[in-house]
């Protein structure tokens, strides 16, 4: 009894942590271009050969679009395993969480290309570039499921994501295609797919409250946190394929390293913000906030060097983590509505500081923030309608549980 005792009341080494955050630190500094000369060497020579794909032939224009393509089966087993685990963390709601997945993915791949081939413009729907939006389009709907995540019906992810698709599109259009936002840097979709998926779910969650104020509590135990756990590590092994599906390539390289240090970054600030503000590691912190490298460095994935990189990875984990454990009870009060995966403290903070830190890049500072203005209002007032939508269709009669909607012990 003692023993366990002296356990519980154990306390981190606050030093060795803020050490080790210095550490990291300066392992990031002594990567930037103006402190490593092979680095800024590489970086020269990378500006000076680049790849002209309108002069490419036949060949070598089949063999990108085939690498393109193996990264887009990366994207894939990302939706589903890594999303898909993931969102398991919700104890006895393991079923719904990944047969949702199965379904967002399987319903936003076809009806992106559907709604891009009726808007009047030149759109080939058997490219993979395609294949590629149309994954980026899924994978934000998953972001936004993950707010009302084991509160609605099956039905109910179903409506919100055929309501999801056409907004999205329509901010994505925005963002890219209108014209309105000339020079908006945002390669790896910081803000057009982890931010806008981000406050999209928290419009369909706000003022929903009190209805479920006297029902079951989200819970997790070990095993919903171990396929949480094994959920991030699949997210985290294919993210550079992610945020290098569309650069030119000679950049790919590049924009992989970038996202890889990134990851590590937020995976190093999770262990050391976890362990200051909390006493202990938190398994939602790990499976979580170690990913917001990624999110963060999303915007200037192929422009940015290892050594900022891993300094935007360091500050997307230390945020993320603050924001569950400190920011989430707020924000809770504020939208009166409950943010079950923490998909703010993920995706949301962690992609308007990656969409914040290309201003520095840029130096567009009114676009820059004018699109991250213009995706949240999209996003949320978006995400406000599809919440009083799908409402109508009634409540859950079991949050948090698969009881209701499947047939048990087969």
């Amino acid at each position: 009894m003692s023993n366990h005792s002296s356990l519980a009341k154990a306390k981190p080494n606050k030093a060795f942590l803020i050490l080790l955050l210095v550490i990291f630190i300066g392992m990031a500094v002594v990567l930037l271009p103006n402190l490593n000369e092979g680095l800024a060497h590489e970086m020269t020579a990378l500006e000076t050969h680049q790849v002209d794909m309108t002069q490419a032939d036949d060949e070598f224009h089949t063999i990108y679009e085939t690498l393109k393509y193996n990264r887009s089966i990366h994207i894939l087993a990302m939706l589903l395993a890594g999303f898909g685990f993931l969102m398991v963390t919700v104890r006895k709601h393991g079923f719904t969480s990944v047969t949702a997945t199965f379904l967002m993915v399987s319903l936003a791949i076809p009806l992106y290309m559907l709604i891009k081939t009726f808007i009047g413009e030149e759109f080939n729907i058997l490219s993979v570039d395609a294949l590629l939006f149309a994954e980026f389009a899924a994978a934000s709907l998953l972001i936004a499921i993950g707010a009302p995540l084991g509160r609605l019906k099956m039905d109910q992810y179903l409506l919100m994501g055929i309501l999801f698709l056409p907004i999205y599109v329509f901010n994505e259009w925005l963002l890219l295609e209108s014209g309105y936002f000339h020079g908006f840097l945002d390669t790896g979709g910081s803000i057009a797919i982890h931010a806008f998926g981000a406050y999209f779910g928290l419009g369909v969650v706000a003022n929903t409250l009190s209805k479920f104020q006297n029902d079951p509590t989200c819970e997790s135990d070990d095993t919903s946190s171990r396929f949480s756990l094994l959920g991030s590590m699949i997210l985290w092994l294919f993210w550079p394929s992610f945020t290098s599906a569309i650069v030119a390539p000679d950049r790919v390289m590049l924009t992989a390293m970038n996202t890889i240090f990134a990851l590590c970054g937020a995976t190093l600030a999770t262990y050391v913000f976890s362990k200051l503000i909390r006493g202990k590691i938190d398994v939602e912190d790990i499976a979580n906030a170690a990913l917001a490298g990624g999110v963060a460095i999303g915007s200037t994935c192929d422009v940015t060097t290892p050594g900022y990189a891993l300094l935007i990875g360091l500050a997307a984990g230390a945020l993320s983590v603050i924001g569950y454990a400190i920011i989430a009870p707020k924000l809770q009060k504020l939208i009166k509505g409950t943010d079950t995966c923490g998909i703010h403290n993920l995706h949301g903070m962690p992609g308007l500081l990656g969409g914040l830190v290309a201003i520095f890049i840029t130096g567009n500072t009114a676009i820059q923030l004018g699109a991250i203005v213009t995706t949240i209002v999209v996003a949320f007032v978006g995400g406000k309608i599809t919440g009083s939508i799908i409402s109508v269709m009634g409540k859950k009669l079991v949050p948090y549980s698969d009881e209701d909607e499947f047939l048990m012990g087969h």
